[in-house]
């Protein structure tokens, strides 16, 4: 049966698509595009992290501490004033010291001239503890050896007082042992920073922290060169190389100083990336100190700071930072120089100086110091380890090496270089004239009376002998050194005792309580001398009558007396330590001096004044401390008979001379077997500890007299002192005595002396048995 055409079924050519098959297309599309996105991704995420750790090391070291900077210690500052007592000998010494130079013209800081009886003189400018001292022009007249008058030629006027500053004594180190010494950019002549861009890097101000300019010029030279001959580094690259990387050259070490460059230059602006630069850049190697920075540099070559370069020397440090070690002036002069001059010519290319100044100063010599000041080792390395033993009490060894400290000291390098000469001196003179004083060594500290700063401080013969610090760590027996302690616990019993009391010079025996050890001291001149008045027995030192008086007073009282003296070491007190058996360092024999030369007050040794950031800024002040241990008049008492010790006693050979006016207070110490020699002697204004020894502890067949306080003699007839006599406390009252005996005598009668007593203490007429010499009125 036949279907009418438009009854047939419909048909489409196209066969149908199930659903399936439709959605294919499209899944496979939507897979590719997340697909993309997850690589995508995962790449942007290695990078991003990447980026972000570097951005961290950046901006954290950059804001953080840049640099460990080592503590700087310094001498006192050499103040000047009318009426002081200075030979010009020794100023231009201390000048010359601290790296100033003779020039006839003075017409820049750092420089002085010497004609006839006046010093003209330029000083530097410089930040002290207390306010900043512009650099000054001074005129010092003398009157022989002493400061006349003192005239500031800049403002033109008269002045009592100046200063200059200090020497740099010593430095501690970082544990990498880098130098560097901070500038801010102002600080840095102009002239020289667009110097150093000129030559290192021209298009520092136009890029982003890399150069593709220089990248491509350093790509054809190492084509040329087969091999790498050229980095095309930007001073940013730099920085960052010497700064956080590794020196390897690695696409990797590349790429991170790259892509830091980058960070660096988008955190920072040019003038900060440009200042880190100016302090980190490597300029010079002296022994194991690597010389970092144009501060440090300025100073290392030219022994000025950085303002005060001249154009030459700018043009020099500007040459050294291509190649520091090939271009060394000291090393290959004929390389600096025209490293140097080649540096001349790119500045008058580029305009900043005419051809004319630059022919000038190509002609001009290096004018690099000879020596650079060798402060990596301490000129004065037992005072430095003083400094640093009493500085660690406050801050950590981590701190003195990376803060970049101001250390403001005590010592006087004018005191400290006479202390120097007289023991090295003495020493050779000692040994010259005795057979048995071979291999002596000895130990010198010299304090202020009053204020126990610790003004110089010798260790043996050769004093910047970094080894053994005898002053500190040798301990040795003290001798008679600690009767002081004896007579000064008697002195202060004023109802009992006092300057003429009589003691026993007589035989002794004490034994312990089996009767298996027996002790019999003897006197140095092996004689016995009966009744004595207490301030001869002092000044002569005799053991018997000293052994007598201290069993008297019971030893628990001695060793409290010596407590209070400033003794902190702990010992046991036996009837042997009433003649010196203890054994003390000369610093703890100094401090226990140091109570009786300031009248009876503990003033702790110091060596610091003053603690300030690199920065210059105020951190600590180490102030005076004082504590009152004994009353004055029986400490005045042992004093006057302590200047007799040294005028009439065991002091008298080696004292004569001494101006009448020089009330000198002094106590020799001599150990068993003659192997320590002792003398401490003191004035109104300084104290002064000296012993003699071998360091195996061997004899050295010298008494106190005959070689300690020779030694200490050359010391006072160097320095000259002009002490002024002690100020007596108001219950002292005077008595003409008989100097011997102790009895009453009156003025001008064969021996007489007068005599101090407190209250109403009166010299006795005449001995009365076993009892002391005075009665109370």
């Amino acid at each position: 049966m036949n279907r009418s055409r438009n009854n047939r079924p419909a048909y489409n050519s196209r066969r149908p698509v199930r659903r399936s098959q439709r959605s294919r297309p499209q899944r496979t599309r939507r897979l590719a595009f997340r697909l993309r996105w997850i690589i995508l991704v995962l790449l942007v995420i290695p990078v991003f992290s990447y980026v972000s750790v570097l951005d961290t090391q950046v901006r954290d070291l950059f804001e953080g501490k840049r640099w460990a900077l080592p503590a700087r210690v310094y001498a006192r500052p050499l103040e000047l004033y009318v009426g002081m007592k200075l030979p010009p000998s020794l100023l231009t010494e201390e000048l010359a010291a601290i790296g100033y130079k003779q020039n006839r013209q003075v017409d820049e800081p750092g420089q002085y001239y010497m004609s006839r009886d006046t010093l003209t003189v330029k000083t530097r400018e410089f930040q002290f503890w207390d306010t900043s001292d512009p650099s000054a022009q001074l005129q010092i007249r003398f009157n022989e050896d002493t400061v006349a008058e003192i005239v500031n030629l800049d403002q033109k006027r008269y002045t009592t007082l100046a200063r200059i500053e200090p020497k740099m004594i010593g430095k501690i180190y970082p544990t990498h042992h880098e130098d560097r010494v901070l500038v801010q950019l102002e600080e840095v002549p102009p002239l020289l920073v667009k110097a150093l861009v000129a030559v290192e890097d021209r298009q520092f101000f136009d890029h982003n922290g890399i150069s593709m300019r220089g990248i491509a010029r350093a790509f054809v030279e190492n084509l040329k060169a087969g091999g790498f001959v050229q980095g095309g580094s930007t001073l940013t690259q730099q920085l960052v190389k010497n700064f956080y990387l590794s020196p390897e050259r690695t696409l990797t070490r590349k790429m991170n100083e790259a892509m830091m460059s980058l960070l660096l230059e988008w955190h920072y602006s040019k003038e900060q990336i440009l200042e880190a630069y100016l302090n980190e850049v490597f300029l010079g190697q002296d022994g194991n100190r690597a010389i970092h920075g144009i501060g440090m540099a300025s100073w290392f070559y030219f022994d000025k700071p950085v303002g005060q370069l001249k154009l030459h020397e700018m043009a020099l440090l500007v040459g050294l930072v291509r190649a520091a070690s090939q271009y060394n002036p000291r090393r290959h002069p004929e390389r600096a120089t025209e490293r140097r001059n080649l540096v001349l010519d790119l500045m008058a290319q580029q305009e900043m100086i005419s051809l004319a100044d630059a022919e000038l100063e190509k002609v001009e010599p290096l004018d690099v110091v000879e020596k650079p000041a060798d402060i990596s080792v301490s000129p004065y390395p037992a005072f430095l380890q003083l400094v640093r033993q009493q500085v660690q009490q406050d801050y950590r060894e981590e701190d003195l090496r990376s803060e970049g400290l101001q250390i403001f000291t005590t010592l006087d390098p004018l005191i400290q270089g006479l202390a120097e000469k007289s023991m090295a001196k003495g020493i050779q003179r000692l040994e010259r004239e005795n057979r048995r004083t071979r291999n002596l060594q000895g130990a010198m500290i010299v304090t202020g009376s009053e204020n126990g700063e610790v003004l110089a401080m010798v260790n043996g013969k050769n004093s910047q002998y970094a080894g053994f610090n005898r002053p500190m760590d040798a301990v040795r027996q003290i001798g008679s050194l600690v009767k002081v302690a004896v007579y000064l616990s008697a002195l202060e019993d004023s109802r009992t005792y006092s300057l003429v009391s009589t003691l026993k010079d007589i035989a002794y025996e004490w034994r312990n309580k089996t009767g298996s050890d027996v002790w019999q001291p003897k006197n140095y001149d092996g004689r016995e001398h009966g009744k004595v008045p207490l301030h001869y027995a002092l000044a002569n030192s005799f053991n018997l009558a000293t052994v007598h008086l201290g069993m008297e007073l019971g030893l628990d009282k001695v060793k409290e007396t010596l407590k209070r003296m400033g003794v902190e070491r702990d010992f046991k007190m036996y009837p042997s330590v009433l003649l010196g058996s203890l054994s003390l360092t000369p610093l703890e024999v100094t401090q226990m001096y140091q109570t009786v030369a300031s009248g009876g007050f503990r003033v702790p040794l110091r060596a610091i004044r003053n603690v300030l950031t690199h920065d210059g800024k105020p951190l600590q002040r180490y102030a005076l401390s004082v504590e009152q241990r004994f009353d004055s008049s029986p400490v005045f008492l042992l004093n006057h008979a302590l200047q007799f010790a040294v005028r009439e006693g065991t002091g008298r050979h080696v004292s004569k001379g001494l101006p009448e006016d020089l009330a000198i207070a002094g106590k020799t110490g001599t150990s068993n077997d003659l192997r320590d020699s002792w003398f401490a002697g003191f004035d109104s204004e300084l104290l002064t500890v000296t012993w003699l020894g071998r360091d195996d502890n061997k004899s050295i067949g010298l008494s106190g007299s005959s070689g300690a306080m020779r030694i200490w003699r050359e010391f006072i007839d160097n320095l000259e002192p002009r002490g002024l006599p002690p100020v007596t406390p108001n219950r002292i009252q005077w008595r003409w005595v008989d100097y011997k005996t102790g009895r009453w005598s009156s003025k001008g009668a064969r021996g007489a002396v007068l005599m101090p007593f407190i209250g109403n203490q009166v010299a006795a007429d005449s001995y009365s048995g076993d009892q002391h010499l005075f009665k109370f009125e």
